[in-house]
Protein backbone atom coordinates (compact mmCIF):
# COMPACT_ATOMS: atom_id res chain seq x y z
CA UNK A 1 0.00 0.00 0.00
CA UNK A 2 1.36 3.58 -0.96
CA UNK A 3 -0.13 6.58 1.02
CA UNK A 4 1.05 10.08 0.18
CA UNK A 5 2.40 12.38 2.53
CA UNK A 6 2.90 16.43 2.72
CA UNK A 7 6.87 16.65 3.20
CA UNK A 8 9.38 20.03 3.49
CA UNK A 9 12.26 19.01 0.84
CA UNK A 10 15.29 21.05 -0.73
CA UNK A 11 16.29 20.82 -3.38
CA UNK A 12 20.15 22.60 -3.12
CA UNK A 13 21.98 23.99 -0.61
CA UNK A 14 20.64 27.96 0.61
CA UNK A 15 18.48 29.70 2.73
CA UNK A 16 14.81 29.23 4.40
CA UNK A 17 13.47 29.73 0.84
CA UNK A 18 14.81 26.16 -0.76
CA UNK A 19 11.96 24.83 1.68
CA UNK A 20 9.34 23.52 -0.32
CA UNK A 21 6.07 21.84 0.48
CA UNK A 22 5.69 18.63 -1.72
CA UNK A 23 3.60 15.56 -1.98
CA UNK A 24 5.46 12.13 -1.90
CA UNK A 25 4.16 8.76 -2.01
CA UNK A 26 5.31 6.80 1.01
CA UNK A 27 5.12 3.18 0.62
CA UNK A 28 5.24 -0.34 3.12
CA UNK A 29 8.46 -0.42 5.47
CA UNK A 30 11.38 -2.91 5.10
CA UNK A 31 12.67 -5.39 7.50
CA UNK A 32 13.72 -3.34 10.55
CA UNK A 33 11.59 -0.26 9.64
CA UNK A 34 8.43 1.46 10.47
CA UNK A 35 6.24 4.02 9.35
CA UNK A 36 4.96 6.66 11.10
CA UNK A 37 2.15 9.21 11.45
CA UNK A 38 3.49 12.25 12.81
CA UNK A 39 1.59 14.51 15.35
CA UNK A 40 3.77 17.03 15.90
CA UNK A 41 7.33 17.91 14.70
CA UNK A 42 10.59 19.30 16.53
CA UNK A 43 12.56 21.87 15.22
CA UNK A 44 16.88 22.20 15.62
CA UNK A 45 19.52 24.09 14.48
CA UNK A 46 20.98 21.27 13.25
CA UNK A 47 17.94 21.21 10.56
CA UNK A 48 19.46 25.02 9.44
CA UNK A 49 23.03 23.49 9.77
CA UNK A 50 21.62 20.65 6.70
CA UNK A 51 19.61 23.31 4.57
CA UNK A 52 22.31 25.81 4.45
CA UNK A 53 25.13 23.09 3.72
CA UNK A 54 26.98 23.29 6.38
CA UNK A 55 26.54 19.90 6.89
CA UNK A 56 25.83 18.62 3.28
CA UNK A 57 23.36 16.59 2.45
CA UNK A 58 22.46 14.11 -0.55
CA UNK A 59 20.03 16.02 -2.85
CA UNK A 60 17.17 16.36 -2.65
CA UNK A 61 16.41 15.40 0.74
CA UNK A 62 14.11 15.83 3.49
CA UNK A 63 14.83 18.19 6.34
CA UNK A 64 13.98 17.08 10.47
CA UNK A 65 15.26 15.10 12.51
CA UNK A 66 12.61 14.63 15.13
CA UNK A 67 8.88 13.83 15.81
CA UNK A 68 5.98 11.86 17.59
CA UNK A 69 3.48 10.41 16.37
CA UNK A 70 1.35 6.83 15.93
CA UNK A 71 3.23 3.68 14.39
CA UNK A 72 1.01 2.75 11.03
CA UNK A 73 2.67 0.17 10.25
CA UNK A 74 5.80 -2.12 11.04
CA UNK A 75 8.75 -4.22 9.18
CA UNK A 76 10.18 -7.52 9.99
CA UNK A 77 12.25 -7.85 12.75
CA UNK A 78 10.65 -4.93 14.83
CA UNK A 79 10.02 -5.84 18.11
CA UNK A 80 10.05 -3.18 20.16
CA UNK A 81 7.20 -0.65 18.48
CA UNK A 82 3.49 -2.33 17.58
CA UNK A 83 0.80 -0.67 14.82
CA UNK A 84 -0.97 1.77 17.32
CA UNK A 85 1.65 2.93 19.56
CA UNK A 86 2.69 6.14 20.68
CA UNK A 87 6.04 6.90 19.86
CA UNK A 88 8.90 9.79 19.58
CA UNK A 89 12.21 9.90 18.21
CA UNK A 90 15.35 11.94 17.13
CA UNK A 91 17.07 9.95 14.25
CA UNK A 92 18.79 10.14 11.15
CA UNK A 93 18.69 9.81 8.39
CA UNK A 94 16.86 13.49 8.38
CA UNK A 95 13.03 13.69 7.20
CA UNK A 96 10.68 14.37 9.94
CA UNK A 97 9.22 17.59 8.10
CA UNK A 98 6.15 15.39 7.02
CA UNK A 99 2.67 13.61 7.77
CA UNK A 100 3.83 10.33 7.06
CA UNK A 101 7.41 8.51 6.34
CA UNK A 102 9.00 5.16 6.97
CA UNK A 103 12.61 4.93 8.87
CA UNK A 104 14.24 3.47 10.69
CA UNK A 105 13.13 1.77 13.89
CA UNK A 106 16.47 1.57 16.12
CA UNK A 107 15.88 5.02 17.53
CA UNK A 108 12.13 5.29 17.68
CA UNK A 109 10.92 4.70 20.89
CA UNK A 110 7.23 4.48 22.93
CA UNK A 111 5.92 7.48 23.92
CA UNK A 112 4.85 7.26 27.61
CA UNK A 113 1.15 8.22 28.03
CA UNK A 114 1.80 11.07 30.14
CA UNK A 115 3.45 12.68 27.40
CA UNK A 116 2.05 14.31 24.60
CA UNK A 117 2.52 14.26 21.46
CA UNK A 118 3.99 17.48 21.17
CA UNK A 119 5.86 17.62 23.68
CA UNK A 120 7.38 14.22 22.58
CA UNK A 121 8.37 15.81 19.60
CA UNK A 122 9.62 18.89 21.21
CA UNK A 123 11.79 16.64 23.61
CA UNK A 124 13.90 13.84 21.77
CA UNK A 125 16.55 15.90 19.81
CA UNK A 126 17.34 18.36 22.69
CA UNK A 127 16.34 16.70 25.76
CA UNK A 128 18.81 12.99 24.50
CA UNK A 129 21.69 16.07 23.79
CA UNK A 130 21.39 17.17 27.40
CA UNK A 131 21.27 13.71 28.78
CA UNK A 132 24.66 12.89 27.15
CA UNK A 133 26.24 15.96 28.04
CA UNK A 134 25.14 15.85 31.67
CA UNK A 135 25.97 12.54 31.90
CA UNK A 136 28.26 11.28 29.55
CA UNK A 137 30.20 14.25 28.59
CA UNK A 138 32.24 14.56 31.79
CA UNK A 139 35.41 16.41 33.20
CA UNK A 140 38.16 14.16 34.57
CA UNK A 141 36.66 13.04 38.10
CA UNK A 142 33.28 13.84 36.65
CA UNK A 143 30.70 16.21 38.29
CA UNK A 144 29.53 16.03 41.66
CA UNK A 145 26.97 18.29 43.53
CA UNK A 146 27.86 21.52 44.00
CA UNK A 147 30.32 21.97 40.75
CA UNK A 148 30.05 24.80 38.62
CA UNK A 149 29.38 23.99 34.72
CA UNK A 150 28.93 26.96 32.32
CA UNK A 151 26.47 26.52 29.27
CA UNK A 152 25.77 29.02 26.78
CA UNK A 153 22.35 29.27 24.47
CA UNK A 154 20.81 28.58 28.60
CA UNK A 155 17.12 29.79 27.26
CA UNK A 156 17.38 27.71 23.97
CA UNK A 157 15.33 24.40 23.87
CA UNK A 158 18.35 22.18 24.78
CA UNK A 159 19.91 25.22 27.58
CA UNK A 160 16.35 25.28 29.17
CA UNK A 161 16.32 21.32 29.37
CA UNK A 162 20.16 21.50 30.73
CA UNK A 163 19.38 24.03 33.70
CA UNK A 164 16.70 22.11 34.89
CA UNK A 165 18.05 18.81 34.87
CA UNK A 166 21.54 20.39 35.90
CA UNK A 167 19.62 21.22 39.42
CA UNK A 168 18.18 18.22 40.18
CA UNK A 169 21.82 16.79 40.06
CA UNK A 170 22.53 19.16 42.16
CA UNK A 171 24.71 20.96 40.19
CA UNK A 172 25.60 24.83 40.46
CA UNK A 173 24.47 25.74 36.14
CA UNK A 174 25.96 28.98 34.95
CA UNK A 175 23.99 30.15 31.73
CA UNK A 176 24.45 32.77 29.44
CA UNK A 177 22.29 34.07 26.71
CA UNK A 178 22.20 37.47 24.71
CA UNK A 179 19.19 39.69 26.57
CA UNK A 180 17.81 40.20 30.18
CA UNK A 181 14.43 38.47 29.24
CA UNK A 182 16.07 35.51 28.08
CA UNK A 183 18.17 35.34 31.39
CA UNK A 184 15.76 35.65 33.86
CA UNK A 185 13.93 32.45 31.87
CA UNK A 186 17.29 30.50 32.53
CA UNK A 187 17.11 31.56 36.13
CA UNK A 188 13.51 30.52 36.05
CA UNK A 189 14.31 27.28 34.81
CA UNK A 190 17.18 26.03 37.58
CA UNK A 191 20.00 28.36 35.91
CA UNK A 192 21.95 28.94 39.37
CA UNK A 193 23.37 32.09 37.91
CA UNK A 194 22.68 34.05 34.27
CA UNK A 195 24.83 36.47 32.32
CA UNK A 196 23.86 38.49 29.56
CA UNK A 197 26.71 38.14 27.53
CA UNK A 198 25.51 41.53 25.32
CA UNK A 199 26.18 43.71 28.13
CA UNK A 200 29.20 42.07 30.38
CA UNK A 201 32.12 40.03 30.19
CA UNK A 202 31.37 36.33 30.46
CA UNK A 203 34.88 35.32 31.54
CA UNK A 204 34.89 38.16 34.20
CA UNK A 205 31.47 36.71 35.38
CA UNK A 206 32.63 33.23 35.14
CA UNK A 207 35.88 33.98 37.56
CA UNK A 208 33.95 36.39 39.97
CA UNK A 209 31.38 33.25 40.32
CA UNK A 210 33.62 30.96 40.65
CA UNK A 211 36.24 32.65 43.20
CA UNK A 212 38.81 32.87 40.59
CA UNK A 213 39.19 29.00 40.06
CA UNK A 214 36.99 28.63 36.82
CA UNK A 215 34.09 25.84 35.87
CA UNK A 216 35.03 22.28 35.35
CA UNK A 217 33.35 21.83 32.19
CA UNK A 218 31.83 24.72 29.59
CA UNK A 219 28.75 23.45 27.40
CA UNK A 220 28.64 24.97 24.12
CA UNK A 221 26.64 25.21 21.19
CA UNK A 222 27.34 28.53 20.04
CA UNK A 223 30.59 27.78 18.01
CA UNK A 224 33.01 30.71 16.46
CA UNK A 225 32.08 33.62 18.81
CA UNK A 226 32.25 31.88 22.03
CA UNK A 227 34.92 29.33 21.74
CA UNK A 228 38.37 31.42 22.66
CA UNK A 229 36.63 32.97 25.69
CA UNK A 230 35.19 29.40 26.46
CA UNK A 231 38.56 28.36 26.70
CA UNK A 232 39.35 30.93 29.25
CA UNK A 233 36.46 29.90 31.48
CA UNK A 234 37.84 26.55 32.73
CA UNK A 235 40.29 25.68 35.21
CA UNK A 236 42.94 22.87 34.76
CA UNK A 237 42.26 19.61 33.33
CA UNK A 238 38.67 21.34 32.57
CA UNK A 239 36.70 20.30 29.44
CA UNK A 240 35.25 22.53 26.74
CA UNK A 241 32.22 20.26 25.38
CA UNK A 242 31.75 21.95 21.61
CA UNK A 243 28.40 20.07 20.02
CA UNK A 244 26.91 23.34 17.82
CA UNK A 245 27.71 25.99 16.05
CA UNK A 246 25.00 29.02 16.34
CA UNK A 247 27.38 31.50 15.24
CA UNK A 248 29.42 29.44 12.60
CA UNK A 249 31.55 26.85 13.31
CA UNK A 250 35.02 27.38 15.38
CA UNK A 251 37.71 28.31 13.22
CA UNK A 252 40.93 25.55 12.91
CA UNK A 253 43.41 26.60 16.01
CA UNK A 254 46.60 25.26 17.15
CA UNK A 255 46.00 22.40 19.93
CA UNK A 256 49.40 23.60 21.72
CA UNK A 257 47.23 26.45 23.27
CA UNK A 258 45.32 23.80 25.42
CA UNK A 259 48.84 23.64 27.34
CA UNK A 260 49.44 27.15 28.85
CA UNK A 261 45.83 27.44 29.64
CA UNK A 262 45.73 24.63 31.93
CA UNK A 263 46.09 20.85 29.86
CA UNK A 264 42.27 21.34 28.85
CA UNK A 265 40.19 18.80 27.13
CA UNK A 266 38.35 19.68 23.91
CA UNK A 267 35.59 17.63 22.27
CA UNK A 268 33.66 17.74 19.62
CA UNK A 269 30.24 15.69 20.73
CA UNK A 270 27.07 14.51 18.70
CA UNK A 271 24.18 13.41 19.96
CA UNK A 272 24.32 10.39 17.05
CA UNK A 273 27.09 8.88 18.16
CA UNK A 274 25.57 7.76 21.44
CA UNK A 275 22.25 6.67 20.17
CA UNK A 276 23.99 3.92 17.35
CA UNK A 277 22.11 0.86 18.81
CA UNK A 278 18.63 0.36 19.95
CA UNK A 279 19.86 -0.08 23.36
CA UNK A 280 21.72 2.76 24.07
CA UNK A 281 18.71 4.63 22.57
CA UNK A 282 16.56 3.25 24.92
CA UNK A 283 18.34 3.52 28.15
CA UNK A 284 18.58 7.54 27.26
CA UNK A 285 15.10 8.10 26.44
CA UNK A 286 14.07 6.07 29.43
CA UNK A 287 16.43 8.49 31.46
CA UNK A 288 14.60 11.63 29.82
CA UNK A 289 10.96 10.53 30.01
CA UNK A 290 11.15 9.89 34.05
CA UNK A 291 13.15 13.09 34.68
CA UNK A 292 10.18 14.58 32.46
CA UNK A 293 7.19 12.54 33.59
CA UNK A 294 8.81 13.13 37.60
CA UNK A 295 8.58 16.54 36.76
CA UNK A 296 11.68 17.78 37.35
CA UNK A 297 12.30 18.96 33.92
CA UNK A 298 9.47 20.73 32.25
CA UNK A 299 9.66 21.30 28.16
CA UNK A 300 9.00 24.52 27.18
CA UNK A 301 7.55 25.16 23.24
CA UNK A 302 8.05 28.89 22.88
CA UNK A 303 6.70 28.33 18.78
CA UNK A 304 4.39 26.74 17.24
CA UNK A 305 4.28 26.95 13.14
CA UNK A 306 2.27 24.97 11.19
CA UNK A 307 4.19 22.90 8.46
CA UNK A 308 3.48 25.05 5.46
CA UNK A 309 4.82 27.71 7.48
CA UNK A 310 8.51 26.01 7.74
CA UNK A 311 10.54 29.10 5.95
CA UNK A 312 9.25 31.49 8.86
CA UNK A 313 9.77 28.97 11.49
CA UNK A 314 13.61 28.98 9.84
CA UNK A 315 14.15 32.37 10.04
CA UNK A 316 12.69 33.13 13.58
CA UNK A 317 15.27 30.16 14.49
CA UNK A 318 18.44 31.85 12.44
CA UNK A 319 17.44 35.37 14.11
CA UNK A 320 17.73 34.52 17.72
CA UNK A 321 13.86 35.15 17.76
CA UNK A 322 12.83 32.05 19.47
CA UNK A 323 12.81 30.49 23.10
CA UNK A 324 12.73 26.85 24.84
CA UNK A 325 11.90 24.75 21.94
CA UNK A 326 9.78 24.92 18.65
CA UNK A 327 7.58 22.37 17.30
CA UNK A 328 5.51 22.22 13.45
CA UNK A 329 2.00 21.26 13.99
CA UNK A 330 -0.21 19.35 11.30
Amino acid sequence: MSVSSLSVQIRQHGGPEELELVSIPVGEPGPGQIRIRHHAIGLNFIDVYQRSGLYPQTLPVQLGMEAAGVVEAVGEGVTHLQVGDRAAYASNPPGSYCERRVMPATCVCKLPDAISFETGAAMMLKGLTAQYLLKKTLPQGGLQPGDFVLFHAAAGGVGLIASQWAKALGLQLIGTAGSAEKCALALANGAAYAINYAAEDFVARVKEITGGKGVKVVYDSVGKDTFEKSLDCLRPFGLLASFGNASGPVAPFAPGILGPKGSLYLTRATLFSHITTRESTQAMADDLFAVVSSGQVKIHIGQRYALADVQQAHRDLEARKTTGCTILTL
